[in-house]
């Protein structure tokens, strides 16, 4: 053997010898391979929220707390955010029971709207109230988006033009007809992450009647925002929450 082959030969093996002590032990390391998330419309119900007897507020929150914990430590969404969440589907299922609501939907919603209420580090009060107060760009017509003179419904936004409002980023006009108290305090407030969610939850079944079929489904997230990349998205994190992972 020639020295330049008798050099290759050694090389070749210092680096089969490397590789082999790099992965020493780890063909005994469990897999880390992604579950592959379905895309089917309507998205997965998931862990399914507790029966609520909504008259017993604390009695609910506390069925409410023990759902989410798990769930929470799966998908990665905040418990306080998954508590608003399963009370809104949860609501909507006694008083709506044809729409067939899921809390991964609104959770699907609120993941891409706010990131569960953490955008540009807000974070959610025991009692809901999201602060800082999230905030979307002026709609001034540019990047696509409408044109919407500021109506002063909301005290937080006072340049000349609308922003969306919150975590679950309501325009003004919208939170007018949709607004829910959803936290029990006698008022309607975009900013709280009980409302928010709650009254997505009514924008949502106004808009699509039955939301258990692909069309209904469908038909509501397009109102909510009228985007095929929206539905998508929100589609795509719906579905990863109902199988138990984070996205």
């Amino acid at each position: 053997m020639n020295r330049h082959r008798l050099v290759s030969s050694v090389i070749a093996i210092g680096a089969v010898v490397m590789v082999a002590v790099m992965c020493a032990g780890c063909i005994d390391l469990p897999s880390q391979q992604r579950p592959k998330i379905p895309e089917g419309i309507p998205p997965g119900a998931g862990v399914t929220q507790p029966a609520l007897d909504l008259a017993d507020r604390a009695g609910s929150d506390a069925a409410l707390r023990a759902w989410a914990q798990p769930v929470a430590q799966d998908t990665a969404i905040g418990q306080r955010a998954l508590i608003a969440y399963g009370r809104a589907a949860e609501t909507q299922r006694q008083r709506n029971p044809g729409c067939r609501l899921a809390w991964t939907t609104l959770a699907g919603i609120g993941g891409v709207e706010s990131r569960h209420g953490t955008y540009h580090g807000a974070s959610i009060s025991a009692v809901g109230d999201v602060r800082p107060r999230i905030r979307g760009v002026e709609l001034d017509g540019t990047g696509g988006n409408r044109t919407i003179p500021n109506s002063r419904t909301d005290p937080h936004t006072t340049g000349e033009y609308a922003r969306a409002m919150g975590p679950f980023q309501f325009l003004p006009e919208t939170w007018v007809r949709f607004g829910a108290d959803g936290n029990g305090d006698g008022r309607a407030d975009p900013d709280n992450i009980d409302d928010a969610a709650l009254g997505a939850a009514r924008y949502l079944c106004i808009s699509g009647g039955d939301l258990g079929t692909p069309a209904g489904w469908q038909k509501a997230v397009l109102v909510y925002n009228n985007s095929t990349t929206y539905v998508l998205d929100v589609r795509d994190h719906a579905n990863a929450y109902s199988i138990g992972v984070a996205y």
